[in-house]
């Protein structure tokens, strides 16, 4: 193990540890979370998907950051994504519970608040199924988009806020990989039981949850790509 590899777990430790033995710094967190809930997505996505990105690099190369990977431009395209999913998920928890209740299921209004057993799971699924099948496959291109875009520009800041020459790059986008990998494996099998997960749990505690997978998602895509 490298010298920054252990630089790396050090932090996470002492991050963790912060949190588990700071009640304090919780509380602040929780207070932060429920005001300002859009930056704080902004911000936790901007950190744990571009360290999910990070790591996949590592794992790829032995480096955590390289030139032209664009660590900082990764962060505040990851940032605006992760307004994009805060959005999503508060369409979707209210949404597709009246959407079942439309078509008869009128428990479903109010099993994620009383945590009914059978009932409770199906709104969960149907929540994560809704969300991954209408709001990811567009979230999921648009990254990749993005993520071309910040390699065609050295990874600089400046580049970043170049026009995206989007006709260009979706004419040269792997289709079969994204469609193949991407969609049709990633979305069944990971992200709409990971997400039925998210929404059983507390309020308090989904867009956490979230932000962790927002580490799974980096790595996948990233290790994709190689």
């Amino acid at each position: 193990m490298k010298k920054n590899d252990l630089i790396f777990l050090a932090s996470v430790v002492a991050v963790v540890a912060a949190f588990a033995l700071i009640p304090k710094l919780l509380d602040i967190y929780k207070t932060y979370n429920n005001q300002h809930g859009m930056w704080m997505s902004f911000l936790k996505f901007a950190l744990l998907a571009t360290l999910g990105e990070s790591i996949a690099l590592r794992i790829r190369t032995g480096k955590y950051n390289e030139k032209g990977f664009g660590l900082l431009p990764r962060a505040l395209v990851w940032g605006f994504l992760g307004l994009t999913i805060k959005l999503a998920f508060v369409v979707f928890a209210n949404g597709v519970p009246v959407f079942l209740a439309y078509l008869g299921f009128e428990g479903a209004l109010t099993a994620m608040k009383t945590g009914l057993g059978w009932s409770m799971l199906l709104t969960a699924f149907s929540i994560s199924t809704a969300m991954n099948l209408i709001y990811a496959p567009v979230m999921m291109t648009f990254h990749k988009i993005t993520d071309i875009h910040i390699t065609d520009n050295g990874g600089t800041l400046s580049g970043l806020f170049r026009p995206i020459q989007f006709g260009k790059i979706i004419s040269k986008l792997d289709w079969n990989r994204q469609w193949n990998f991407v969609f049709k494996k990633t979305i069944p099998f990971f992200w709409i039981p990971a997400h039925t997960i998210t929404f059983l749990l507390p309020e308090s505690m989904q867009v956490l949850f979230a932000a962790l997978l927002g580490i799974a998602l980096g790595v996948l895509l990233s290790l994709r790509k190689g």
